[in-house]
C-alpha cells in the first residue's frame, strides 16, 4: 500500500476503509468471516490467513485490516488484535508460532494477582496468577508478562498444559460479552522466554501495538456511523439538521484517518525511531483517535436516534462494545504521560 493510498480518506463513512481490499467481493467474503458461527480460534486462524496477517505484516496494514473487521462487529476485532500483536512479538524475539495456534497478550497487571518466572530444574516455569486474561479457555497459546527480582518477562505459554487453567469467572458485561476476561493460574507452567528482562515494554513496536489498540476503536466508530447514516438515508423526509450532522461525521473520520496515514509514515517509514520517539507518537495518536471515536458516537447516536438503541440490535451491540473498548483507555493519565514527554523535550531543547 502507497502514501498515495495511505491518503485517500475522502468519502470514509460510505468507502472501504482498506483501499488495498476494494473489491466488492472482498468485503462480501470479509463480512461472512467476521459474522459466522465459527468458534473464537477458527475465526481467527480464518480471518489472519484471509487479511494476510504475519508477523511482519506492516502496521498499516495491520490497522486497515483491523479497521475493517471492526466496522463489522469490534468483539471480533477484540479477538483478532492480539494474535496479531503476539505474532509480531515472537517474530521480533525470533520464534515461530506453533501452525494453526491462536494467541493472547496477556500483560495487565493486578496487585490481587501476581505471577513469577524462575527456574525449575532445566525449565523455565511461571507460577501464579495472572489477571484479565481474555478468551483464555478458548486459545491456544499467549504471551504472558510475569516478574522476577531481575524484571519483567514476555514468556510464551502453550494454555492447553493442564498446569495453566483458565478460573471460572462471571461476565456480566454487556458490552463485549464475547470476551470474557477472566484469570488463568499457573502451577510451575513450562514457558519459552522471549527476550532479555523488560524487554515486552522498551521494544519501539510496543508503540506501535497501542495505535493498533486505536484502530480498533476508530473501525467500530466508522460502523456505528455507516449504520446511522443508513438509517437516516431512508427516512422519507431527512432532516437538514442530521445531513449537518452527517458533514460532521465525515469531518471527524478525515481527520482521524488522516492520523493514521501519518503514524503509518513513522512506524513503517525508512527512519528509526527510539521507543521513547514512537511513544510520543502513539500517545498522541491514541489521545485523537479516543476524543474523535467518542464524538463519532455520539454524533452516530444523534443520528440514528433512540430506535437504533432499543431496536436495532447491531447498533445497540455496536454501541456497547465500543463503550466498555475505549473505557480500557487511560484518558487523562495519559494524556499527562504525553504533557510530561514534551515539557521534557522543549527543556531540554532550550525553547
Amino acid at each position: 500500500m502507497n502514501t498515495q493510498h495511505r491518503l485517500d480518506v475522502t468519502g470514509m463513512i460510505s468507502a472501504p476503509l482498506g483501499s488495498w481490499r476494494d473489491e466488492r467481493a472482498c468485503q462480501d467474503d470479509l463480512r461472512k468471516l467476521v459474522t459466522s458461527n465459527a468458534q473464537t480460534a477458527d475465526k481467527v486462524r480464518a480471518l489472519s490467513r484471509f487479511l494476510g496477517l504475519t508477523g511482519t505484516t506492516s502496521h498499516m496494514r495491520q490497522w486497515e485490516s483491523l479497521l475493517e473487521v471492526a466496522a463489522i462487529d469490534v468483539a471480533v476485532a477484540r479477538m483478532l488484535e492480539p494474535h496479531v500483536d503476539a505474532l509480531g512479538i515472537l517474530a521480533e524475539a525470533g520464534h515461530d508460532a506453533p501452525d494453526g495456534s491462536t494467541w493472547g497478550v496477556y500483560a495487565a497487571e493486578s496487585p490481587a494477582h501476581v505471577l513469577t518466572v524462575g527456574a525449575e530444574g532445566e525449565q523455565t516455569v511461571i507460577d501464579g496468577e495472572k489477571a484479565w486474561c481474555s478468551l483464555a479457555a478458548e486459545l491456544s497459546h499467549a504471551i504472558v508478562i510475569a516478574g522476577s527480582d531481575g524484571g519483567s518477562y514476555a514468556c510464551a505459554v502453550d494454555l492447553r498444559d493442564p498446569r495453566a487453567q483458565a478460573q471460572p469467572t462471571a461476565w456480566p458485561s454487556v458490552g463485549l460479552q464475547e470476551i470474557p476476561s477472566g484469570s488463568v493460574a499457573f502451577t510451575k507452567t513450562p514457558v519459552t522466554v522471549l527476550g532479555p528482562p523488560n524487554w515486552y515494554l522498551d521494544r519501539t513496536a510496543f508503540a506501535w501495538g497501542g495505535i493498533r489498540v486505536a484502530a480498533c476503536w476508530f473501525g467500530a466508530a466508522v460502523g456505528l456511523a455507516r449504520n446511522a447514516v443508513r438509517r437516516h438515508s431512508k427516512r422519507s423526509n431527512p432532516s437538514t439538521v442530521g445531513e449537518m450532522l452527517i458533514g460532521q461525521l465525515e469531518a471527524e473520520i478525515f481527520s482521524i484517518r488522516s492520523v493514521f496515514a501519518q503514524a503509518a509514515a513513522a512506524a513503517d517509514g525508512s527512519d528509526e525511531y527510539s521507543r521513547a520517539r514512537a511513544w510520543t507518537v502513539a500517545l498522541t495518536v491514541r489521545n485523537i483517535v479516543y476524543s474523535g471515536v467518542r464524538r463519532i458516537q455520539h454524533l452516530s447516536r444523534e443520528i440514528a436516534g433512540p430506535a437504533a438503541l432499543t431496536g436495532d440490535v447491531g447498533f445497540a451491540k455496536a454501541d456497547a462494545d465500543l463503550t466498555v473498548y475505549i473505557s480500557q483507555h487511560h484518558g487523562p493519565r495519559d494524556e499527562a504521560a504525553l504533557g510530561t514527554e514534551l515539557r521534557t523535550k522543549v527543556d531540554h531543547n532550550g525553547f
